[in-house]
């Protein structure tokens, strides 16, 4: 009767420690799994990169005020449009910004919170 109930509980034990290890498996393969995709996803916009001039239109784009702020006739035109900007709804702003960070390849920048 002893060997019954030890036998049953070892099993009761085993069957709890191999679902864990299963599980754990688990986890871990799927985070295998997103970083695989995470480096294909930067494969391709690598690649797609290299044919686009979307990156030397948003640099360009940039630039126009970092320049302006140094030339006093262009300071109020500059100022109003960052006015304008500000008041724009925050879904475009948001658009805005997960744009101008896909096109450099800063996916982290997409998430960042003001």
């Amino acid at each position: 009767m002893w060997n019954l109930l030890i036998g049953g509980v070892v099993d009761l034990a085993t069957s709890h420690f191999k679902n864990k290890s299963d599980e754990k498996k688990a986890v871990h393969e799927r985070k295998m799994k997103q970083i695989s995709n995470e480096t294909d996803w930067e494969k391709i916009q690598a690649q797609n990169a290299g044919s686009s001039l979307k990156d030397e239109w948003f640099v360009a784009l940039l630039s126009v005020p970092l320049i302006g702020a140094f030339l006093p006739e262009f300071r109020p035109y500059i100022e109003d449009g960052f006015m304008c900007l500000r008041a724009m709804p925050e879904y475009y702003k948001v658009w805005l910004s997960a744009a101008i960070a896909s096109s450099f390849g800063l996916r982290g920048l997409a998430k960042w919170k003001r």
